[in-house]
């Protein structure tokens, strides 16, 4: 058997007995590549070939000439039975296009690959980037309408993200199917590489193993290889979650939480607030998902971090001298504003003091911003996607009012830093849809009949007494009525969901989800016919493109129709990614 590196720079190849085509290039065609930016290459062959009947070309040359590398070719691999050649941690550094050429026997694989340069100095010195999950037009609107009102068919006030200059429409679906996750959304925004609904910072292979997928550059491990600038990463969901994870990690399995939670200290951004709490617990700790004694606070400790674990400590911990901040709410995903601030519902009785996303995100950006060659900060409005799973959609556009004001925090810090770049999208939609109103004043005891559309809608009745940007009520008379066109069967009571968030069904003897009878009895409740598999207990993401808006140096990058991998193209020339800065 000829030796592998004589095969991958050999241009031609032999006959052979032994017949596969290259099925799969990782990675795909027309996928987009920073130049300089470290991934791995993956040929998954059909069957088993022979190492000596096997070529890749890149632009007619030998794959090793272009890529260098570590090589490997693998006889069989697990759960395939077939063949595949793995490039690991290799780099492209001229931009160009480039043609991949791969051939086992007579057949062949050809794609096409992007590489792209940037700018040689950078245009912004900050990026805030802000992922309002599942954050869909009605979310916004509602949100609007909810905050300020409308009178005469005007709104009466307007969000902070409605005075952010530049926008596109970005498309979110993954690469095996026009539906998509948080995982492979968010990983297209952090990589600029499309891939698989719950895979991350990777290509899904053929194989099993969820962690040896053919990975891409992450966000943070690019600003960590060519800057010095501090990163910072702010959720109210689980540190551990997909968006989050797609800032720093790789894995095929979105679920592999307690391996995220290593690959997010190895890249140890400088801010890391959220939830998750119990995957940095070694396992004898009563709440820890851990199946190993690694103590990551401790870990984190000894890296000088300060560590907070109720809005209280985090205040303190702004004085640090380190800059690090660790803070941990919750053992989970932090409860919902409406939940936390009004209703006192959820969890919030064992979880009393966890801060809100506008608290944390100042914090975040007083610390990061200590730092002389600038900064990089995710924050993410996870509960606008938690909320809207299960159709509560009174809490999904409260966590939407409080997205708005961590995004005004970024604008007023931006006003005197204008070398700031905020950008405020979603990573996907949801598919729900403002319809009118809900009118407890109409006479009978019929809800369905209590629904405003059209001149019947007239405009809700939210007040704001206090000033605070919150409705000072969420049961007004007339209030907005938000409906989904997806989800499980349920019943729909045209009322907001006090008693705690909603949970809309629940699973029988077979296995199936059925409307919750809890909600049953609720006067004027109506039982809605679900349109999803019946294994499916709440509502799921829509296809539509969702909305970016950004300001600052760079934003101007941002027009049109974009694919969501577009997106980190506009970032890295924002930051200079493809230049080598002074460290």
């Amino acid at each position: 058997m000829r030796g592998l590196l004589a095969l991958l720079t050999a241009t031609t190849c032999l006959a052979t007995a032994t017949v596969a085509s290259a099925t799969t290039i990782y990675p795909l065609d027309r996928a987009t590549i920073l130049s300089g930016s470290p991934f791995d290459m993956k040929v998954e062959f059909d069957g088993v070939v022979a190492e000596g009947d096997v070529t890749v070309t890149i632009n007619g040359k030998p794959a090793k000439d272009v890529l260098g590398g570590e090589i490997a070719f693998i006889e069989k691999e697990a759960d395939a039975d077939a063949s595949a050649i793995r490039f690991k941690g290799v780099t492209i550094a001229k931009a160009g296009s480039y043609e991949i050429v791969a051939k086992a026997g007579d057949e062949t694989k050809t794609v096409t690959w992007d590489v792209y340069g940037t700018a040689e100095t950078p245009k912004a010195k900050n990026v805030i980037f802000l992922v309002g999950d599942g954050l869909s037009v009605a979310h916004r609107t509602a949100a609007r309408i909810m905050s300020h009102g409308m009178t005469e068919g005007k709104a009466n006030g307007r969000l902070a993200m409605d005075d952010l200059d530049r926008m596109a429409f970005i498309g979110t679906s993954s690469t095996e199917a026009i539906a998509t996750d948080s995982a492979n959304t968010m990983s297209a925004y952090m990589t600029g590489h499309k891939t698989a609904v719950n895979a991350i910072g990777v290509y899904a292979d053929r194989t099993k193993d969820s962690m040896d997928d053919p990975k891409v550059e992450t966000m943070a491990e690019a600003l960590r290889r060519q800057t010095n600038k501090a990163i910072g990463i702010v959720t109210t969901s689980e540190l551990q979650d997909a968006t989050p994870a797609a800032v720093a990690s790789h894995t095929r399995k979105r679920g592999d939480k307690a391996e995220i939670n290593q690959m997010m200290f190895d890249v140890k951004p400088d801010v890391i607030l959220g939830g998750g709490s119990a995957y940095f617990l070694p396992q004898a700790t009563p709440g820890s998902k851990r199946k190993d004694d690694k103590d990551f606070v401790k870990m984190y400790q000894d890296a000088g971090y300060t560590l907070a674990t109720n809005k209280e400590e985090l205040e303190k911990a702004t004085g640090t001298n380190t800059g690090k901040i660790l803070g941990l709410f919750h053992t989970g995903n932090m409860d919902s504003t409406l939940d936390r601030e009004f209703l006192k519902k959820g969890t919030v009785g064992k979880f009393p003091n966890q801060p809100g996303l506008e608290e944390m995100t100042k914090v975040a950006i007083d610390q990061l911003s200590k730092n002389q060659d600038g900064f990089f900060l995710m924050v993410e409005g996870a509960n606008i996607d938690k909320m809207s799973h299960p159709l509560d959609w009174d809490r999904a556009v409260m966590d939407t009012i409080e997205f708005d004001k961590a995004i005004r925090v970024a604008m007023d810090f931006a006003k005197s830093n204008p070398d700031t770049m905020i950008v405020v999208t979603g990573d996907h939609t949801h598919g729900v849809s403002i319809i009118g109103t809900v009118d407890d004043e109409k006479e009978g005891t019929d809800m369905r009949e209590k629904v405003g559309t059209y001149a019947d809608a007239g405009f809700p009745n939210y007040t704001d007494e206090n000033g605070d940007g919150y409705p000072d009520k969420i049961d007004v008379s007339r209030r907005l009525f938000l409906a989904a066109n997806n989800g499980p069967d349920h019943y729909e009571t045209f009322r907001p969901k006090l008693d705690g968030p909603f949970v809309p069904a629940i699973q029988n003897e077979q296995k199936q989800y059925i409307a919750n009878e809890q909600y049953k009895d609720v006067p004027g409740a109506v039982l809605v016919q679900g349109n999803i598999p019946r294994d499916g207990d709440t509502g799921v993401h829509a296809v539509d493109d969702v909305v970016l808006q950004s300001n600052g140096p760079g934003s101007e990058g941002f027009k049109g129709y974009m694919e969501q991998s577009d997106v980190y193209r506009v970032l890295a020339d924002a930051f200079a990614l493809g230049t080598k800065q002074a460290k």
